[in-house]
């Protein structure tokens, strides 16, 4: 389960530093393929918006690979229970806000990950 639950986490690190390139770099480009549903005059308006958010997704990732570095086991599971929480939170945020979509992408990896980190 440890190998399962750190291969879990390096991807959902992934991810969300995914989030954070399109979302501090590439807005203009990847933000408008990836939401659709927005009118296309709205991605320059909201660049420093969508730059702000990709920074909390650094944020997350700094603290899930924080969390597969740490040597000491308690620490390195209270840290990755805490960042995954919190991107669990997000995601039922989201999903109950903005898109059920949210949920999938973002909080059903980071429950599975909750559950494995648990478990090992």
């Amino acid at each position: 389960m440890e190998i399962a639950s750190k291969v879990i986490i390096g991807l959902i690190a992934a991810l969300h530093l995914y989030f954070l390139y399109f979302e501090m770099f590439a807005w203009d480009t990847i933000g408008r393929k990836t939401f659709k549903s927005l009118p296309p005059e709205l991605f320059p308006k909201t660049k420093g918006l969508a730059a702000n958010q990709g920074l909390y997704n650094g944020f997350l990732v700094a603290g899930l690979i924080w969390s597969l570095l740490i040597e000491d086991p308690k620490w390195s599971f209270y840290v990755a229970v805490f960042f995954l929480s919190c991107i669990l939170v997000a995601g039922v945020f989201g999903a109950l806000t903005a898109s059920k979509k949210i949920f999938w992408i973002q909080g059903l990896p980071s429950l599975i990950a909750l559950i494995l980190v648990h478990l090992k």
